[in-house]
């Protein structure tokens, strides 16, 4: 976004820096003709609308290829943006068409309440009966794919199986969805399953007005007892930039009329909701608090009831991997027992394990359901999770390090060099600077500092960038824009891939003063 203007005002000043008649060291000399040609080079560039307008869109390729293979040589700097957009949104409706967005859950349910509801007299005669029963009552899977067939049509197929004390049964189901306009979509949906006969749906999404939107789902559902029909509608509106309001009615099996209100905010996540119907009706209250670190631990807590009993919930996630978040929730009610509900995501897929403990309330269960998640996972987390993760990012740097070695020690000589052919204009900056007590940089170093004691066996990586800091000065003020440090005059990447930050340690007004910012952070000293 540099103007004409900005960009004749480097030039000079780099021109100045590295003309080779400044120079009279054979080496020194050498030197500057190297950078002083880049730094003609790239303005010879960007101070032509159009091949910079080139560069901008294909980088350097697009300027080897002289423009002429690109894009036609009469056409204007716009034109060449509205060509390049244009070739973009077809490269991604190729994406869209190649991408399927597989989803799938994988829940299998276990019945582990002979630990705690057994009843000695019964297994006196039985062999083994030391031994406490645990069993898989129930599983569930079900997997989704998506295909889209143009930019507004897409077609949905998937499946599901269930099994519960040995008896089962699954469905297939199709669907196919329009994007009708900016303001809504519509999707037909035909299904057929064995222990239920073929379903025929209609799902209608519509943008009332930009705070309100309904949602309409007609299905019709036949079987040997005849034909089942139902409808839901649910009607959303945001009360304001964090809360949502919703109103669902339901007809049909299980007719039900509910209201609630969620609030999703950076750091909690609250929900109320009430429920009248057949035949079930509560009153549900969750809360969720999100922790503001880079696993992104959540811990939360509910309350159900209703005319199946009263249920609390409490439990915590967290983030594991990259793709990857785990999770447990100990579930207590009545009459239902003590139940621990495992889960892991791992990008679009979820595996869900609850595990049913007993159906009294004991308060042994209870105490199990929550010291032994917490047990195992600090210590997977220490003996596993931790050395892998360190271990795979070592692996990717150490790769990133010798794809780049070449380039960082091209970039290494390029700023040694310039250093050098900086320190005749340094001199005068800090006499001119020193005259007047304005700034002066007195230390600065650049790469990865280690000041987290958690991190103290990582090694240490700067480099002292004193020198072309003090020669970004300009009547008493030193400006750094939002952009990787790294590529300033004088300045490389002492640490590929790891994260960095700029120290300053500068003397203003005969007054010392000391600042950290971050590689892509603007920077202004003095500060005000």
């Amino acid at each position: 976004q540099a103007s004409q203007e900005e960009l004749k005002g480097a030039y000079r000043r780099l021109c100045m820096l590295y003309h080779p008649d400044k120079h009279r060291d054979p080496e020194l000399k050498s030197q500057a003709e190297r950078l002083f040609n880049l730094v003609h080079q790239a303005y010879e560039v960007l101070s032509d609308p159009q091949t910079r307008a080139i560069y901008d869109i294909y980088g350097r390729r697009g300027l080897e290829m002289e423009g002429w293979e690109v894009v036609e040589r009469k056409r204007t700097p716009a034109e060449i943006r509205e060509e390049f957009e244009r070739l973009q949104r077809e490269r991604e409706e190729r994406r869209l068409q190649q991408r399927t967005n597989p989803k799938g859950t994988i829940s299998v349910g276990i019945d582990a309440t002979d630990l705690f509801d057994r009843y000695d007299e019964e297994y006196e005669d039985v062999p083994g009966s030391s031994f406490p029963q645990i069993e898989i009552n129930k599983m569930h899977i079900s997997q989704s794919i998506e295909a889209p067939l143009t930019a507004t049509d897409t077609a949905i197929l998937s499946g599901n199986l269930s099994t519960q004390n040995g008896n089962g049964g699954g469905s297939i189901n199709f669907a196919l969805r329009r994007v009708t306009s900016a303001k809504g979509w519509g999707e037909l949906e035909f299904g057929a399953g064995d222990l239920q006969g073929p379903l025929f749906g209609l799902k209608i999404f519509r943008n009332l007005t930009p705070k309100c939107f309904v949602t309409t789902n007609c299905a019709l559902q036949f079987s040997s007892r005849g034909i089942r029909p139902g409808l839901t509608t649910v009607l959303a509106r945001h009360l304001d930039k964090n809360t949502m309001g919703y109103l669902q009615w339901r007809w049909g099996i299980q007719s039900a009329m509910n209201t609630s209100i969620v609030r999703d905010t950076k750091t909690s996540h609250f929900t109320v909701a009430l429920q009248l119907g057949i035949p079930h009706s509560f009153m549900m209250v969750s809360y969720q608090h999100k922790f503001q670190d880079e696993d992104q631990t959540r811990v939360k807590g509910s309350l159900k009831a209703g005319f199946f009993g009263t249920i609390v919930e409490y439990g915590a996630e967290r983030k594991i991997s990259r793709h990857s978040v785990l999770g447990a929730t100990v579930s207590v009610g009545v009459p239902q027992g003590v139940s621990l509900k495992i889960k892991l995501n791992r990008a679009s897929q979820t595996y869900f394990f609850p595990v049913h403990l007993t159906d009294q309330l004991l308060p042994s269960a209870v105490f199990y359901a929550t010291v032994g998640p917490l047990v195992m996972y600090f210590a997977m987390h220490r003996l596993i999770i931790k050395p892998y993760l360190r271990a795979q990012k070592e692996r990717e740097l150490e790769k990133q390090r010798e794809s780049t070695a070449s380039d960082i020690l091209q970039k290494k000589q390029e700023a040694e060099a310039a250093v050098r052919l900086m320190q005749e204009s340094v001199r005068r900056i800090i006499e001119a600077e020193e005259a007047r007590m304005g700034l002066i940089v007195v230390n600065a170093w650049y790469g990865k500092f280690v000041n987290d004691n958690s991190r103290k066996n990582e090694k240490v990586k700067v480099i002292d960038v004193t020198v072309p800091l003090q020669c970004l000065v300009k009547d008493s003020k030193l400006i750094l824009t939002e952009s990787s440090k790294a590529g300033l005059p004088g300045f490389y990447d002492p640490c590929v891939g790891e994260e960095k930050s700029l120290k300053v340690l500068y003397q203003f007004r005969g007054v010392l003063h000391q600042v950290m910012s971050a590689d892509n952070e603007a920077l202004r000293i003095p500060k005000q």
